[in-house]
């Protein structure tokens, strides 16, 4: 009995996890998405833009602010739900198992190190629902430039189009281009983004209170800080992904990393950062509000 009402109660958890990281997953991109266009933009193609406003304006003018700096917002929407709520459910699940291994008593317990261990596992199988979505959005944010290199007249296609056309054209494999690049990316990335955002919960936390009672704002900069971290830490690998994914063709991720600092010199992989850091500030203080009281909100309403 007591076996069976752990696992319904571990489940029910799994639940509330998962559906408070979709929650977090939809706020995110419409806090973040046309900063994030931009990035993709200024990774993929720096030599059409001299910074980070000046691909804004230029984006802006050319396409709008839907068809432009919101490019990708349905597969981004995707991305970021199906990402955030297996990463959420797996990061619960994996906290758990880092108290296992630690033989710590509950996962309030855990330390800002076990916390980003347990973030460090989760990434990993949500960078599997993650590639496909990702591929397809930056593909879409890049579409234009991919079109002028190519000489082309810039064609709409919707994400349901270009996903066909590329598992037509590739097979299952082709919406898997620079899965290897995304874990590689999204593990050690997670590690310091849970680590970032615990430890400054416990910073910000007071003697005696817990780290779920510091209020809305702490949340917010604890969530700051952790995509601060996480973004400076993954950056270089974010750009060879896209990279890998706009490319269209099957290329090895340390290759190109090592092309791109030949050609383009060290700091092209830092191409983006800024609109990355304005962005994440915002998209990440939102992400774990909405997740933590959404989640609060849900253990409330459906008992813990």
């Amino acid at each position: 009995m007591a076996h069976s009402a752990n696992t319904s109660g571990n489940l029910k958890n799994g639940i509330i996890d998962f559906t408070a990281g979709s929650l977090g997953g939809v706020a995110v991109v419409y806090v973040g998405q046309p900063l994030d266009t931009v990035k993709v933009k200024m990774q993929t193609f720096p030599h059409l833009y001299t910074g980070m406003y000046n691909c804004l304006k230029q984006t802006l003018r050319s396409d709008g602010v839907i068809r432009g700096l919101y490019a990708g917002t349905t597969p981004a929407i995707l991305a970021n739900v199906a990402e955030n709520s297996v990463l959420f459910a797996a990061y619960g699940y994996c906290q758990k198992f880092v108290c296992a291994v630690t033989g710590t008593q509950s996962v309030e317990q855990l330390s800002a190190l076990g916390n980003a261990s347990a973030g460090f596992l989760a990434a990993f199988f949500s960078s599997f629902t993650l590639c496909p979505t990702e591929l397809i959005k930056c593909q879409l944010q890049a579409m234009r430039e991919v079109n002028v290199q190519g000489s082309q007249t810039a064609i709409k296609v919707t994400p349901l189009q270009l996903t066909q056309q590329i598992f037509r054209q590739y097979g299952i494999q082709g919406l898997f281009r620079g899965l290897v690049p995304t874990i590689m990316r999204e593990m050690p990335g997670y590690f310091f983004f849970f680590g970032g955002y615990e430890g400054t919960r416990s910073l910000l936390t007071k003697p005696g209170q817990s780290k779920d009672d510091i209020g809305f704002v702490k949340t917010m900069i604890s969530g700051a800080v952790g995509g601060l971290v996480l973004w400076t830490v993954i950056f270089p690998s974010d750009v060879i992904k896209s990279r890998v994914q706009i490319s269209n063709q099957s290329q090895k991720f340390l290759t190109v990393g090592y092309e791109i600092v030949k050609k383009e010199g060290i700091l092209a992989l830092y191409n983006g950062l800024k609109p990355t850091l304005v962005r994440t500030i915002p998209a990440t203080a939102v992400l774990f509000v909405v997740y933590e009281y959404s989640k609060k909100f849900m253990h409330n309403t459906f008992g813990d």
